[in-house]
């Protein structure tokens, strides 16, 4: 038994060397520095993490995962150019030298319009991807490089104009809401001049975001310069309008601040006689909740409101569980001050991703939303969608060019619906992103006589994402051939049929399998033309 002991306390002895002696790794300060630029870029401290690449790259001038990953900060700045030198000096010292560099390149090419690059470097990402999750994002963007290709065939007849230095500037100015009256704009601006001269040091060091006003100038036809909106409305921290009422004498505003508004809540103001906005108040429960809440705007008539929340994504609301990451929900007006409880607007209008940029028009049933669920360019898109014997019709894109491939949030549609506004970070304006006009007056329903008719458009591509030239065959319920059309060399198709029926669609090709699809292409009764986008994947045999 002496022994025994004897021989354990020498084992013992020798634990703490050589247990040590194993565990001791010695980092290199290079490896700690990568370390700390994911640790800085995870936590949305994109210029720190970009330093810290930088550091490591100048000892690894042909490291192409390092040159990726200082692109990727670059993107996550908003600075795209730089962005894609970074992404292609990656790939061409190694393709491979991370997952995502054609993925990344993809997206770029993608955002500056360049659709057929993008499609070869997200079609090389997905043959290099063995993960279902991220073959179900390539497949996102695929797509909407198709839509893209398909809408930018088929313009819309409208004119979109910058208005200028009246109401954009350099930095970021969107969320454009106007009056029914069309006499006054409201939105927000992150330039300087504002309430307070201080950046957002703990947050992305630009300037605080403001809420601005604007007064239409009839005699010269355009906007007046913007001010500051007055009263107490605008703090030292962050402050975004929603939206102002169709009177112009209140304004929803999002208010998200640690003491009283955690995660996102709406806010109200009143004007008052001498035209100054009161302080916020909170909308309350019900309206908010411990989750997200934005964008909240009225409509016409005043007795309805629509705004976005993440509420019910986890757990059903009073019964209600949210499609996606920001739904549309509404509410009906019980009194002067109450309302009764929100209803998501459903899975026709919510997806599982992001819906928001609300707007009802002047009509009282037509409501415009942007999405980067639906059927979109890239990013976020403008659509529409009426509701109809109690219930919303399927959203369509409004199109080419009022939505681009880059991302589209707000749509505002003047009461006679001749001019539009829309905020977009699409190339060629002053800033960040920019409040464009668009000119509408060619779109503006004319009286059809016969059947409604309603466009079916596309494209076709093959298994590889590789646009397809094919015959298109469009037969009734009855099996009937109704129409044939042959896509384009760029696989674009689009054909016109009667509105509200159902058709077969059938693509036959020599080598790949055939495609069979019933669709139910709606109509437009108010006498716009209905589009449908609708994609067809054709496989070989």
């Amino acid at each position: 038994m002496k022994h025994l002991l004897q021989i354990t306390f020498a084992l013992f002895l020798l634990l703490p060397f050589t247990s040590g002696a194993q565990s001791v790794v010695t980092k290199s300060a290079d490896e700690v520095k990568l370390f700390a630029a994911s640790q800085a870029f995870n936590g949305g401290d994109y210029v720190k993490a970009l330093n810290l690449y930088k550091e490591v790259l100048a000892n690894s001038p042909n490291d192409a995962s390092v040159i990726f990953h200082i692109g990727e900060c670059y993107f996550a700045m908003g600075e795209t150019d730089q962005a894609l030198t970074q992404f292609e000096k990656a790939k061409s010292i190694n393709a491979d030298g991370h997952p995502d560099i054609r993925l990344m390149l993809g997206r770029i090419y993608q955002m500056q319009g360049k659709l057929d690059q993008a499609i070869t470097e997200l079609s090389a990402a997905k043959s290099r991807s063995t993960s279902a999750t991220k073959g179900k994002e390539i497949d996102y963007y695929l797509n909407q490089c198709q839509t893209a290709k398909t809408l930018t065939a088929s313009p819309k007849k409208v004119t979109v104009t910058n208005p200028g230095t009246i109401i954009n500037s350099a930095y970021d100015d969107k969320r454009p809401s106007i009056t029914a009256d069309g006499k006054t704009m409201i939105f927000n601006s992150r330039r300087p001049g504002g309430k307070t001269s201080e950046k957002d040091k703990e947050g992305d060091n630009k300037y605080f975001e403001d809420i601005y006003i604007s007064a239409w100038d009839s005699a010269a036809m355009k906007w007046g310069a913007a001010d500051l909106a007055p009263g107490g409305i605008n703090t030292d921290g962050h402050d975004a309008a929603c939206s102002i009422s169709p009177d112009g004498n209140q304004l929803f505003i999002y208010v998200n601040n640690a003491d009283q508004a955690r995660g996102g809540d709406i806010y109200f103001s009143k004007r008052n006689k001498n035209g100054k906005w009161s302080n916020p108040k909170n909308m309350g429960a019900g309206i908010n909740t411990s989750y997200f809440e934005d964008g909240a705007v009225l409509s016409p008539d005043g007795n309805t409101m629509y705004f976005m929340s993440e509420r019910g994504q986890d757990l059903a609301w009073k019964g209600q569980r949210g499609y996606g990451r920001s739904d549309i929900w509404m509410c009906k007006r019980k009194s002067k001050s109450e309302w009764a409880d929100p209803v998501n607007l459903g899975p026709q209008v919510n997806t599982e991703y992001d819906e928001g940029g609300i707007f009802p028009a002047a009509d009282g049933k037509t409501l415009y939303f942007c999405s980067n669920g639906h059927n979109t360019m890239g990013g976020y898109d403008i659509f529409m969608t009426r509701f109809e014997n109690g219930q919303w019709t399927t959203p369509v894109n409004v199109g080419y060019p009022i939505n681009t491939p880059n991302n589209e949030r707000m749509f505002q549609l003047s009461a006679d619906g001749r001019t539009a506004y829309v905020d977009s970070d699409r190339p060629g304006g002053l800033g960040e992103r920019d409040i464009w006009m668009v000119d509408m007056t060619e779109l503006l329903p004319k009286k059809k006589e016969g059947p409604i008719m309603s466009s079916l458009l596309g494209s076709i591509y093959n298994g590889d994402g590789l646009s397809m030239s094919a015959e298109v065959k469009v037969y009734d319920v009855n099996g009937n051939l109704v129409t044939t059309s042959t896509s384009t060399p760029q696989g674009n198709y689009n054909v016109t049929l009667e509105g509200d029926r159902t058709y077969e669609i059938r693509i036959e090709m020599p080598g790949y399998k055939a495609v069979k699809e019933t669709v139910n292409l709606p109509a437009d009764k108010e006498g716009s033309t209905f589009e449908l986008v609708k994609h067809f994947i054709i496989y070989k045999e």
